[in-house]
């Protein structure tokens, strides 16, 4: 294929993305992998012949469309590109990218925009959860500029709250039915609240937890650890053998550094995260408020709902609300401030 395709690149949170109106795209699973893989220049570890970043960070896609289920505006495929091999996968969700379906949208004329703010439902496709986002849009167009920074992200933009709805309010989000599970002789908590994360101490691997992205790379025999567990936790959590996908993550914990509620470290699964996924995030903030989850012990126990997850570029603020009346505890409602921005609307030729 020569033909350009209608495409919209945006940054959502701490990622980068082609954002596209499924219409847009092949509807054979097969043809749209391998029009995304051209298009984002891959399998290259520079993606020189494409528009991807040549990280897994930049290497994003978003796939929107009108939704067909009732109450629900539009729908939201996540696909994520690998760099340097040619993969496409629909095995994780992505609240980064997450944070511009709202924007896009509207500016494909999907959603009609409120004359300030406009709130948009959103069928997240790869879990079928739902989230409501919420940003700015004066005058009926959404407005990218604003004072909103979050960690990892050079300036401000306008804010876009994203608030996700339990599609099972009241339900374990702890996927082995356990609060720990020992894996290769390490103690670890499995928990999916929107991401499947495992959350272990970094102390466990030897580490402080406040290594460098370059130093944790670098690390040969942390990396040949990192793996293994994965792998382990991956069958248990019901994902099967998940060498040839992206979850579950592993984020190393510690003590907070700078005032915040727990210091993260994210491996995604390979490359470290230059921050932490939203969703991640969230998962990890859910496990450290569980009594007797790992990384519950370390953290500094916020007041509310608001917790503050430390990771290399800074920080990142969610909200979690938990029901303790139950065992374990069950999430009642999560949520998350992001920011994003149009960086360019037109065609992309694939190679």
């Amino acid at each position: 294929m020569t033909d350009g395709i209608r495409c919209m690149l945006m940054r959502g949170g701490t990622s980068k993305g082609a954002y596209f109106l499924a219409d847009d795209l092949p509807r054979d699973t097969a043809e749209r992998d391998d029009l995304l893989l051209r298009i984002m220049g891959s399998p290259d570890p520079k993606q020189i012949d494409g528009i991807g970043g040549a990280h897994p960070l930049t290497s994003k896609v978003a796939v929107v469309s009108p939704s067909q289920v009732p109450g629900i505006q539009v729908d939201y495929l996540f696909l994520q590109v690998v760099v340097d091999q040619p993969i496409v996968t629909d095995k994780q969700n992505c609240g980064n990218i997450l944070a511009g379906i709202g924007a896009f949208a509207v500016e494909r004329g999907l959603v009609q925009a409120g004359e300030e703010e406009t709130s948009v439902r959103i069928r997240m496709v790869n879990t079928d959860g739902i989230v409501t986002a919420r940003f700015p849009t004066p005058g009926g167009r959404p407005r990218y500029h604003g004072d909103t920074a979050i960690d990892g992200v050079p300036g401000t933009a306008a804010p876009v709250v994203l608030d996700f709805e339990e599609s099972n309010p009241g339900a374990s989000v702890l996927p082995t039915g356990n609060i720990t599970d020992v894996f290769g002789g390490i103690t670890v908590t499995c928990v999916d609240n929107g991401m499947p994360v495992v959350v272990v101490a970094a102390s466990s691997f030897g580490k402080t937890g406040y290594e460098s992205i370059p130093e944790l790379e670098a690390d040969e025999e942390l990396n040949r650890r990192v793996q293994e567990l994965r792998l382990e936790a991956g069958k248990a959590m019901g994902l099967g053998d998940v060498s040839g996908t992206t979850v579950p993550k592993i984020s190393l914990v510690a003590p907070p550094a700078n005032g915040g509620t727990i210091s993260t470290r994210t491996f995604i699964p390979v490359r470290v995260h230059e921050s932490i996924g939203v969703l991640g995030a969230v998962s990890v903030g859910t496990a450290v408020m569980l009594p007797g989850a790992v990384g519950s012990d370390i953290a500094a126990r916020p007041a509310g709902s608001r917790l503050t997850i430390e990771h290399p570029s800074g920080a990142l603020g969610v909200e979690v609300e938990l029901d303790t009346s139950t065992t374990p505890p069950a999430v009642l409602r999560s949520g998350v401030v992001r920011t994003a921005r149009k960086l360019f609307d037109g065609t992309v030729f694939p190679r």
